[in-house]
């Protein structure tokens, strides 16, 4: 029967055992009657409740019972008195009933209860409250009697309920553990295989359990010695009644069974772990090696252009973010295996360990594998992008070579040439490094195999080489035509140099030409003091004009050069309308000059050989010279060469005249312009 029961009939405090002793020390049980009707059931239970809660050792010494009759009627306590003989036969010693002080008839009462004594097997003692003392002691007497014993009913109550909680709760969840724990031994035994039982969770909190009873104990220990007027008396509820030692032994046991529970449920919390440890492993590397390697394995092409790599780019990166979710779990999952290995339980050292090197193989190779993936990705879109940069330097080239060139000098030219050869090296450096990309593209793309798994990726690889290698050849033969073109624009474009060239020179031999014409107007017109200097003038005259003619002839063959370089270019040069004519008036006023310049020092070295010869014949009397007719013809050619000396060589219209020479007669002119002369000569 537990207090919590019965708990509102305990609260009407119809009996109760106040912890004191008779002199055999056997408990009192005291029986408090007040005026109203007592209820016998009630008070029935109440008694077959506190005579539960003795030990069989104390219930041996037996009880004496106090029935407190002062406030109560004679019958009542006479049926009390008979009820204990029905309740505790066996264990009632005395009962004494504490009548009032003037009520009650003394030798009635007395005479029954000795009639009854050996019936009830128990002796019955009216005795007034003040006289209790002679046969209980007054210190275990409360003060109800007299005595210095303090109780408080209500307190004993509660402690009571808790006792009994603890106590049922207690041995529930011994109950419990040693289930728990024995099933855990069992397991162990069956190679970890754990019962059913393992599964089971106590019902309560050992831990609150325990702090309840060592809270308990700590009252029981303290209520030990309870002093009254600063003097000591000895409580038996502590050993007895509120049964200390059977709330430690209780505490031992939960602390041991609780122990053992504390080590199956590390165990169990540590093959729990270890399952889910090996469950998420599983998880990851069924994901890794199923769908995250189908998806790579669907992931083959490189892409025709730089948006086809930039989706494929794209796609791989969504790839990626699905596979950093599981690497992430695996991160975990490894500093999870690595402090169950750091915790050194040697049983679970082997297939953590397999664990952990089967989930770090799994994921660095699929690592290995996005990152190939990624760098050919790469890879792929540098070659596009080289490629379409090389694309448009060779349309460009294409553009500039399709446009007919019109400079309007040799420098334009030049500038035009250096612009192109510049293209074309960009283009060379630009296809250059196409085809280091392409074969850096194609290196990885042969290593692609390593990665497969298994798939025949020969067909797919096959069309990735194919457009690498058709986007290198095409771009070759785009610069091979473009070189092409850049050879005849090339030629083109120096034979236009060449032309101006041409043009330039032979504008600068009319002007050379022209300065020997004026100098040999203006400084060429000395004629000699003598024989011997004029025909030293005359010898530079010469190769004074041999210079003029290969200047002329020079100029000649520059024109005629621009003639073959136009009809090569299919061009109209501006020298055969210009610089021709020029040329060939220029000369013939050279040529007319020199003549007259050679006609002028021949008769000045005629005159001059003449008058030496004459003089040399008669030098010091030059007035005796007899021969008149040759005097006449020396005196005759000087005053032709002063008359020849007074015409200018040039007229304002450009044409030159010189005064007649004097001929022999049947002399014969020896040129045109000895012709020309003497036609005007003769007008």
């Amino acid at each position: 029967m537990e207090a919590s029961v019965i708990l509102p009939i305990l609260k009407k405090k119809l009996a109760f055992l106040s912890g004191g002793k008779d002199r055999r020390s056997g408990l009192i049980l005291t029986i408090p009657l007040c005026l109203e009707q007592t209820n016998m059931d009630e008070l029935s239970v109440t008694l077959d409740y506190l005579l539960s809660i003795p030990s069989e050792k104390c219930k041996a010494r037996g009880f004496t019972v106090i029935v407190d009759g002062r406030k109560s009627q004679w019958n009542v306590v006479k049926t009390v008195v008979l009820m204990l003989q029905n309740v505790v036969p066996a264990e009632v010693s005395l009962v004494c009933v504490v009548k009032p002080d003037e009520f009650w008839d003394k030798k009635v009462t007395h005479f029954c209860f000795w009639k009854e004594k050996d019936r009830l097997g128990f002796e019955v003692i009216l005795v007034s409250a003040n006289k209790l003392t002679r046969y209980i002691e007054p210190c275990q007497l409360t003060e109800d009697f007299g005595g210095s014993l303090t109780y408080d009913h209500m307190d004993w109550l509660n402690k009571r309920l808790v006792f009994e909680k603890f106590t049922k709760e207690s041995t529930s969840l011994l109950d419990e553990l040693a289930l728990i724990n024995n099933g855990s031994d069992k397991g162990n035994q069956q190679e970890k295989e754990r019962s059913v039982d393992l599964n089971f969770l106590p019902s309560v909190d050992p831990e609150t359990v325990l702090q309840t009873g060592h809270e308990l104990l700590s009252e029981l220990q303290q209520r030990r010695f309870n002093g009254s007027d600063g003097g000591v008396s000895w409580s038996p509820m502590d050993d007895e009644l509120l049964a200390q030692p059977q709330v430690m032994k209780l505490l031992d046991s939960l602390r041991e069974q609780y122990t053992r529970y504390q080590e199956v449920c590390r165990q169990r919390s540590k093959r729990t772990q270890l399952e889910e440890i090996q469950q998420k492993v599983m998880q990851v590397v069924n994901w890794l090696e199923g769908p995250g390697s189908e998806q790579l394995r669907a992931q083959w092409g490189i892409g025709d252009s730089i948006r086809a790599s930039q989706a494929l780019q794209q796609k791989h990166e969504e790839i990626e973010s699905q596979h950093s979710e599981w690497f992430a779990v695996y991160v975990e999952l490894n500093q999870q295996i690595a402090a169950l290995l750091n915790a050194g339980d040697e049983e679970d050292l082997v297939e953590l360990k397999s664990l952990q090197q089967q989930l770090s193989d799994v994921c660095y190779r699929q690592a290995s594998q996005l990152e190939f993936r990624q760098n050919l990705l790469q890879a792929a879109l540098e070659f596009h992008g080289v490629a379409q940069d090389l694309s448009q330097q060779l349309d460009g080239l294409l553009g500039m070579l399709c446009v007919d060139v019109a400079p309007a000098d040799g420098a334009s030219i030049q500038q035009t040439l250096k612009l192109l050869e510049e293209k074309l090296k960009s283009v060379d450096v630009g296809l250059q490094g196409l085809r280091e990309k392409g074969q850096g593209l194609l290196d990885q793309i042969s290593n692609q195999a390593s990665w497969a798994y298994g798939k025949d990726v020969t067909i797919e690889n096959k069309e990735n080489v194919d457009h690498i290698q058709g986007v290198m050849e095409d771009m070759q033969l785009r610069k091979q035509r473009c070189e092409d073109m850049v050879d005849v624009r090339r030629l083109k474009m120096l034979q236009m140099v060449q032309l101006f060239k041409c043009e330039e020179d032979a504008a600068q031999a009319v002007e050379w030409l022209s300065e020997l014409l004026d100098a040999l107007l203006k400084t060429h017109i000395r004629l000699g003091d003598d024989a011997q200097e004029t025909k030293v003038l005359l010898e530079k005259h010469r190769k004074f004009v041999d210079v003029a003619q290969s200047t002329y002839d020079y100029g000649r063959q520059l024109l005629q050069a621009t003639v073959v370089l136009c009809q090569s270019l299919r061009c109209t040069s501006r020298s055969s309308g210009d610089t021709l004519p020029r040329l060939n008036r220029v000369w013939k006023q050279f040529t007319i000059a020199s003549e007259e310049r050679v006609h002028r020092l021949e008769m000045a070295i005629a005159f001059h050989s003449n008058a030496e010869k004459i003089l040399q014949d008669c030098p010091e009397e030059p007035e005796a010279i007899n021969d008149e007719e040759q005097f006449d013809e020396i005196e005759a050619v000087g005053k032709s060469l002063l008359d020849r000396l007074t015409v200018p060589v040039v007229y304002p219209d450009g044409l030159m005249l010189m005064k007649p020479c004097l001929y022999r007669k049947g002399q014969v002119p020896q040129s045109q312009d000895d012709a020309f002369l003497q036609i005007s000569e003769d007008k």
